[in-house]
């Protein structure tokens, strides 16, 4: 069973750091990535629950499960995890979005730079409450992708309502 296993070392992960997109889930709730490296990305929310929300350099774990299909994972400062699947040759995605309770009864809390209120983020959090946590499974579809290379701090660079009428409408 072991040749299953993948060695960390030999993770070809060239396929999406990099990659920007723009998603949109089958909720309706618009999403926008930046795998800025292969432990960093950036993002923003354009709609849905915490729409407006926006992050530079969230630490994340990302892997190569197979050819072309990826998996990002991390926990915010808020408390909420999430795992996307990403295949960008197929233009799909699927994320699983763990919101705490205090997210699901507050998320105006959390629409913010989060960079600039991390402190506050650990407050919310350790006041909770916690459970019950919100589960959100959704796929999305990739309406916008690019290839931007690594760490360019230009891709995610303002709020959400400060770029340009019709940014997040973007196809190509």
């Amino acid at each position: 069973m072991t040749e299953l296993l993948v060695d960390e070392l030999t993770q070809d992960l060239t396929g999406i750091v990099g990659l920007h997109a723009i998603y949109t889930y089958a909720n309706g709730w618009q999403y926008e990535l930046y795998v800025k490296n292969a432990t960093t990305i950036d993002y923003r929310i354009h709609s849905g629950m915490v729409g407006g929300r926006w992050v530079r350099d969230q630490a994340v774990d990302v892997v190569r499960v197979d050819d072309g299909v990826y998996k990002i994972a991390w926990t915010e400062p808020t408390g909420t995890s999430v795992a996307l699947d990403v295949v960008p040759a197929k233009r799909r995605l699927h994320g699983v979005i763990f919101f705490p309770h205090w997210v699901e009864q507050h998320p105006e809390r959390t629409v913010c730079f989060q960079n600039d209120h991390l402190a506050e983020m650990a407050r919310y959090r350790e006041a909770g409450p916690a459970y019950p946590v919100l589960v959100v499974p959704e796929f999305a579809r990739i309406s916008f992708l690019e290839d931007c290379g690594p760490d360019d701090e230009s891709v995610v660079d303002r709020a959400p309502g400060d770029l340009p009428a019709g940014y997040a409408a973007r196809t190509n």
